[in-house]
């Protein structure tokens, strides 16, 4: 027997009939017997699958008639589910070694990017250079409370100030921050 050329690649649903000649209607005919065939061979989940795949290589091969067409179909399923076994161990061998390759720690670095670290310098640039337009001291007691992490009150003592000094000079601090971000928002 012979594949027809003309055969629908989708599967009939339950209760039409198969195609009435082919390996393709041996293939529907016996369906459950090759599904057991199949998750007998550790094929599990996949068997469907793997029953499908082999469903579509029969739909495009040209054969010619076959003296076992069942030992052929069994022979071709397995066939199929080694492919797939194969592809997939392939797959995880390279994903592993790329994973491998690319996480080693002697080459892996915190460091930016050259463009983000230069980005993030001049953007302290431009903000110290707005800070230092509210004056020298606003400056300092931002530095001191924002990056040194000093208390109002410690800053106060410390530069020989009032509260409300610092206060109001942290205030001028970050109006001008705000502004500054405002007016990047708007570009």
């Amino acid at each position: 027997m012979c594949a027809t050329p003309n055969v629908s690649l989708a599967l009939p649903e339950s209760g039409t009939s198969p195609p009435s000649q082919g390996l393709q209607a041996l293939l529907l005919a016996e369906r459950e017997g090759f599904l057991r065939f199949l998750r007998a061979r550790g094929a599990g989940d996949a068997a469907e699958d793997i029953f499908q795949d082999t469903w579509l290589r029969l739909a495009a091969a040209q054969t010619s008639p076959i003296a076992e067409p069942r030992n052929y179909l069994f022979r071709a399923l397995n066939n199929v589910m080694h492919d797939r076994y194969r592809s997939a161990q392939r797959a995880r061998r390279r994903d592993g070694e790329w994973i491998e390759i690319n996480s080693s720690d002697a080459e892996a670095s915190d460091a930016p990017l050259p463009d983000r670290a230069l980005a993030a310098r001049q953007a302290l640039a431009e903000a110290e250079a707005v800070l230092r337009a509210e004056g020298e001291r606003v400056l300092d007691i931002f530095r001191l409370f924002r990056i040194e992490g000093l208390g109002q009150r410690a800053i106060a003592e410390h530069l020989g100030l009032s509260l409300s000094t610092v206060e109001k000079d942290l205030q001028k601090a970050y109006r001008a921050l705000i502004r500054l971000k405002e007016m990047h928002d708007a570009e």
